[in-house]
């Protein structure tokens, strides 16, 4: 009898339900919702160094049956560990603002690399000394891209926004790199 009643509201459920047109999205709707929000703006260098005898990231994961080649230092499946130091100037020798702590994935099977960045980075001098923004973000190996900002600490609490980076030294074979971060972010 179970069986009977649960086949019947099985069908008159099915019957009910709304059709589905398969679209991912929604129209956007423009809301006023009032705001207290700050903008800054941020600009620095980031050294991501995996070569040499003391490197700022390092490879701590990988599938058994993939081989680190030279000329790819990230092949699909590698997991790297970074503490990179963030300076004011592209040279590792300008002053030091604070570092980036975090990791990467490469994601990509096929010709587009591709890396996964989940990272947080903490400012240890000046006005947000004490403070961090924490990205989340697909991160494509092309020399201009952009990562997100999902959020942060200290003065950065709740902050979202974007960073577009610039590639301004990649090293193909050592994977060796300088980043520069333009960094827009809201926070209260």
């Amino acid at each position: 009898m179970e069986t009977y009643i649960y086949a019947w509201l099985l069908v008159i459920l099915t019957a009910t339900a709304p059709v589905v047109k398969g679209k991912y999205y929604s129209d956007s709707q423009l809301i006023d919702v009032p705001t207290t929000m700050k903008e800054t703006h941020l600009h620095f260098f980031m050294h991501d160094i995996l070569s040499g005898d003391n490197p700022f990231s390092v490879l701590v994961a990988k599938p058994n049956d993939t081989v680190v080649q030279e000329g790819n230092p990230v092949p699909f499946g590698a997991v790297y560990v970074f503490d990179d130091p963030l300076t004011e100037g592209p040279d590792l020798e300008s002053k030091v603002i604070g570092n980036a702590r975090g990791l990467y994935a490469s994601v990509s099977r096929g010709s587009d690399a591709t890396l996964l960045l989940n990272g947080d980075l903490e400012f240890t001098s000046g006005e947000f000394n004490g403070s961090s923004i924490s990205v989340a973000s697909r991160d494509p190996l092309v020399l201009i891209k952009e990562v997100a900002v999902v959020g942060g600490r200290g003065k950065f609490r709740m902050a979202k926004g974007f960073s577009l980076l610039n590639a301004i030294f990649f090293n193909t074979t050592s994977g060796d790199a300088i980043l520069e971060w333009n960094v827009t972010i809201f926070h209260p």
